[in-house]
C-alpha cells in the first residue's frame, strides 16, 4: 500500500457521519484527485486518527465511512514554548516545526522589546499551518496556542508545570541538558525573550517566580533559531526514554 493521505478533522465534527469541510474537500478531491472508495486517513489533533473510505464528494463536503481509528496517549514529557512577542517573518516556520517535534503548546508573550503588540487571541491564520505540518508528519497531536498579552500572565499561567526554564543568553548561565533537565517525566516550559532580548527586569522575575535558568551555547541566536534548538533538544530527549507514552 502506498502512502494515505491525510486530512484534518476538527474535534468537534468528529462523529458519524464524518463529513470534510468544504476546504478539505477541495484538496481531495481537486488537488489529490482521490476516487470513491479510496482510503484516506483523518485527525482531529487531539490524539485521535483513524483510516476512512471516501463514501461520496462534491463542492460542500465529503461523506466518509469509518474503517478503524487509533486514540494516542499524550507523551509522558510534554513541552510548552512561550515566546516573546515578535513580528518574524519566520513565525509560520517555526509553527511547522513545533508540531513536527512534538511541542505541546505555543505561547506568545508581550515583552518590554517586543515588536508590535500580541494579538488578543491566536489568529486563525496560525491553524492551518500546523494543520499542514501535522499532514506531513503524521502527528496526531496539535499544539496549544495561546497569547498572553503581560509578564504577570506568562508567570500565572506557567505555576502547573512541575519544570520551568528561562532560555536566556546572559553571559555564564549554565548550559542546558537535554537529558537531566529536560528529559524523564513531567512537563516542560521554556521561556525565550523576543528578538531584542529580555529586559533585565523581566529576567529578575522569572528568576523570582521559580524559573531556573539556561544557556544554549556560547553564540547569540536570533529567535526563531534559539526556540527552535530548545524544541529539538526536548525532542531528542524524548527518544531516549525507554517508554515514550504516559501511564495510563
Amino acid at each position: 500500500m502506498g502512502r494515505i493521505n491525510s486530512f484534518y478533522c476538527p474535534p468537534e465534527r468528529w462523529n458519524e457521519p464524518f463529513v470534510l469541510d468544504s476546504g478539505e474537500t477541495q484538496h481531495l478531491i481537486k488537488v489529490l484527485r482521490t476516487p470513491l472508495g479510496a482510503t484516506v486517513r483523518l485527525f482531529d489533533g487531539q490524539g485521535r486518527d483513524g483510516l476512512f473510505r471516501l463514501i461520496s464528494a462534491d463542492r460542500k463536503g465529503a461523506l466518509l465511512e469509518l474503517k478503524s481509528v487509533t486514540v494516542h496517549d499524550r507523551l509522558q514529557t510534554e513541552l510548552v514554548v512561550a515566546l516573546g512577542w515578535n513580528k518574524a517573518g519566520r513565525r509560520d516556520w517555526l509553527l511547522e516545526k513545533a508540531v513536527e517535534l512534538e511541542v505541546a503548546g505555543l505561547w506568545f508573550w508581550q515583552a518590554g522589546r517586543s515588536q508590535g503588540h500580541v494579538p488578543e487571541q491566536p489568529k486563525d491564520s496560525w491553524q492551518p499551518k500546523l494543520v499542514a505540518a501535522a499532514k506531513q508528519c503524521a502527528n496526531p497531536w496539535l499544539p496549544e496556542l495561546a497569547t498572553l498579552s503581560d509578564l504577570k500572565s506568562l508567570v500565572d499561567a506557567s505555576k502547573r508545570y512541575p519544570r520551568r526554564f528561562l532560555l536566556w543568553e546572559a553571559p555564564g548561565e549554565k548550559l542546558i541538558d537535554p537529558v537531566l533537565d529536560l528529559g524523564g517525566k513531567g512537563n516542560v516550559l521554556m521561556v525565550l525573550g523576543p528578538e531584542g532580548g529580555l529586559e533585565r527586569a523581566e529576567a529578575e522575575t522569572l528568576i523570582s517566580a521559580g524559573f531556573m535558568t539556561r544557556s544554549l551555547g556560547s553564540r547569540v541566536l536570533r529567535w526563531e533559531t534559539a526556540a527552535l534548538l530548545g524544541m529539538g533538544l526536548a525532542f531528542w530527549a524524548k527518544q531516549q526514554l525507554p517508554d515514550k507514552l504516559a501511564q495510563p
